[in-house]
Parts: structure tokens; C-alpha cells; sequence
């Protein structure tokens, strides 16, 4: 039997999923994939949950967010229930997350940012949040894992100087660590809302990593539904990958 023009399909788009039971599914989220649908993006149509539903042919329940060009560990619950119980826990702040970044210039070798957000709400996912909410109390512990100095003028001086981070958030704002990191002078590369334009567009240029420089490697809770403890990992790209290679921070990757 011949193909014929309207038999032919667009291969179907695999999510990577680092962990599965009977009541959660884990991801590891490509940076660029929204969670769900958003104003940011009115006419984007990939997102993460139709995705994974698709992928697994069932629906699935996103228990928290990862922004669009954040990558790493994403979990959904496979029931409403399960969703419901797995949200006390964030709404109680008993997560446990860390995220490594590449951010320009060299941090102290570790910190604690207390600095409040106000909440940057989204006109679809945040519709039923007050819009006149005041600033929220935000904490981020931080630790310098490597630096590394290139004998590049980007900026006004003669070098280019650069730390691979390692940032826990002990509260769960949106775009938190991106806007701590920007508090400090230490903005993220690749971050175009909080970031220079000059270092992103030197590292998509120079370095093939045209995103976000933030991913976020180990998430770690209790089961909804058994109650033991459980952590889910999150293996950085080969655009990050590549970035430890070239500056020789291979002993600083998560995990080793």
C-alpha cells in the first residue's frame, strides 16, 4: 500500500521522563518548552503538558512551574487528587530544589539573598490571583562552585569573567533566582528580561548556547501518596554540557 500526501505525519515529540510510579511523572524539561499555555507566548502551541499526556496517553497535573527557557526537573501528578496532596507541600515551602547557573562575573563564594519580590502575575495561569498583592518575602542561598576568566572585552574591561553557580531558593517566587541574581549584579547569561545583551549575544555567538544559562538539577520531596522521600535529577544539555567542557569545570557538575 503507497503513502499518500494526507498520510504523512510530523514525528511525534519525545519528553524525557527521569522518574514514573502509578501517581507521578517527572520530566526533564528542554529549556524553551512552556508548562502551559501563557500570555507570554499567545501564539506558541508546544507545551509540556499536552506533550507528556500525549506521550504517555494520559492527563497529567503540573505540581509546580519552570519558566520557558528554565530546563530541568518538572513534575506532574497523574490524578487531581494526587495533585491536591503534593500542593500542600509546596504551599508550605517543604520542596527542596537547586539550580546551577552560569552568571557574569565572579559571585562571593557563597551568600544568602533575603530580598522580597513582588509577584509578576500572568494574565492566564494567575487570573485568579489579587492583582495588588505587595512584595513577598524571597531567600536564596547560594555557592560558587567554579570561575573562569576570558581574555575578552565585552564589556568596559579588558577580561570577561564568569561563575558557575549552585543557588537553592527557600521560598518559591516566580522567576526568583533570575531576579536574585540580578539583585546582586550577578544577572544569569542568556537571560534577556534581567540579563546584558552584550554577555548573552557573546555566548550565543561565540559558544553555540543561545538560552538560558539556568537549570535546575535535583528536586527532592516527600511521595504525595506513600510519604517516603523522594528526589528527582535532572542531567544538564549538551549546550550547558558543553559550557563545562570548554571552561573546565567538568569536577563541578552536578552529581560528580
Amino acid at each position: 500500500m503507497g503513502w499518500t500526501k494526507g498520510m504523512i505525519k510530523a514525528p511525534a515529540e519525545h519528553l524525557d521522563i527521569i522518574y514514573q510510579d502509578p501517581w507521578l511523572v517527572a520530566i526533564n524539561k528542554p529549556s524553551g518548552l512552556l508548562v502551559h499555555r501563557s500570555m507570554i507566548d499567545r501564539h506558541e502551541t508546544r507545551f509540556a503538558i499536552q506533550l507528556l499526556r500525549d506521550q504517555i496517553g494520559q492527563p497529567v497535573f503540573p505540581l509546580h512551574r519552570l519558566d520557558k527557557p528554565t530546563s530541568g526537573v518538572l513534575v506532574f501528578a497523574l490524578s487531581s487528587d494526587v495533585a491536591r496532596l503534593a500542593g500542600e507541600q509546596f504551599k508550605e515551602g517543604q520542596i527542596r530544589k537547586i539550580y546551577h547557573a552560569i552568571v557574569r562575573g565572579y559571585t562571593p563564594e557563597s551568600g544568602v539573598i533575603d530580598h522580597p519580590l513582588k509577584e509578576k502575575l500572568d494574565k492566564i495561569a494567575d487570573r485568579k490571583v489579587r492583582q495588588d498583592k505587595p512584595a513577598q518575602e524571597a531567600i536564596t542561598e547560594y555557592h560558587r562552585l567554579a570561575t573562569v576568566e576570558l581574555p575578552i572585552a565585552i564589556d568596559r574591561y579588558p577580561c570577561s569573567r564568569y561563575s558557575l553557580v549552585e543557588a537553592k531558593p527557600g521560598t518559591g517566587r516566580k522567576h526568583q533566582v533570575r531576579r536574585h541574581m540580578k539583585h546582586i549584579s550577578h544577572p544569569i547569561i542568556g537571560d534577556a528580561k534581567h540579563g546584558k545583551g552584550n554577555h548573552n549575544r557573546y555566548f550565543a555567538e561565540h559558544f553555540e548556547a543561545d538560552r538560558l544559562l539556568l537549570h535546575c538539577s535535583k528536586m527532592a520531596m516527600d511521595h504525595p501518596v506513600t510519604g517516603k522521600p523522594i528526589t528527582f535529577y535532572a542531567p544538564m544539555d549538551t549546550v550547558f554540557d558543553q559550557l563545562l567542557e570548554r571552561f573546565g569545570w567538568t569536577m563541578s557538575r552536578p552529581g560528580e
